[in-house]
């Protein structure tokens, strides 16, 4: 039977989700919880590879697995795993088949940036002083919705099969903090971003780019040329790793559903 769970992490931990040779990665943690509790060889694969440091609010996973889970299965799980990964829900394939990548139809990002240092934000945002014109970053986000190809910002050295993007939506917007521990502060600046799939590194250099807009240093038609020269060289720097958050991942209706 397979089965899919919905994780989240705090990424400053980890070497990104996928298994690597020489360091400590989300994945790695979560199989041998998952082999620990159902005491058995487990295997999962997610819907997508998120870089070193960066986060996941919701991070859709499979795996095989013949036998029964405890009914307390989300308690004991997360009493295993470290503080900065959880299981959100326990839920069962209905599609014989279903794949955690290739069948997901969306996925979400958004990078935070602040301009007032917070101690309290420090592992989850940008802080980036140098003011920003939010007006035309937006303006020049919105060309990307006008593109299919984005090799552009695509890592250097990936092994993409395709640089084909189709991106439903990219903007910027303020995130406010009424309420919460850095409250009174100025509102988080939030990059909002779509697309039925990402490259390696694809959000992180759009959105240095787009700061290079804001700061004056790139025009509209830069960003636009950027984009049609499909070359990573002509890009600006990648963001930092900590400001980003993959925060969904969508399916077609009806191909799993929640038993915990």
């Amino acid at each position: 039977m397979r089965y899919v769970i919905d994780i989240s992490y705090f990424g400053k931990n980890y070497a990104g989700w996928q298994i690597q040779k020489n360091a400590i990665s989300v994945q790695q943690i979560l199989d041998k919880s998952l082999s620990d509790l159902l005491r058995c060889p487990i295997y999962t694969l997610g819907a997508g590879r998120t870089d070193a440091g960066v986060h996941a609010t919701q991070l859709i996973v499979h795996f095989d697995y013949e036998g029964e889970f405890p009914f307390d299965f989300l308690y004991r799980i997360n009493a295993i795993l470290p503080r900065d990964i959880s299981v959100q829900s326990l839920n069962r394939a209905i599609k014989p088949d279903f794949h955690a990548r290739f069948d997901a139809i969306n996925r979400r990002y958004a990078y935070h940036i602040i301009r007032q240092k917070n101690p309290f934000l420090d592992n989850f945002t940008w802080y980036h002083r140098i003011p920003l014109d939010v007006e035309k970053m937006n303006e020049a986000a919105a060309l990307l919705l006008q593109y299919q190809d984005f090799a552009a910002f695509a890592k250097t050295g990936a092994d993409n099969s395709t640089t084909l993007c189709r991106i439903d939506y990219a903007y910027w917007g303020f995130t406010p903090t009424e309420g919460l521990p850095f409250a009174g502060i100025s509102p988080v600046l939030t990059f909002h971003i779509q697309a039925n799939r990402f490259l390696r590194g694809m959000v992180r250099a759009i959105v240095g780019t787009l700061v290079k807009v804001g700061e004056g240093k790139l025009s509209k038609d830069d960003f636009r040329e950027i984009i049609e020269s499909l070359s990573r060289t002509k890009a600006r720097e990648s963001a930092p790793a900590e400001g980003l958050f993959l925060t969904g991942v969508d399916y077609p209706e009806g191909y799993f559903e929640k038993i915990q």
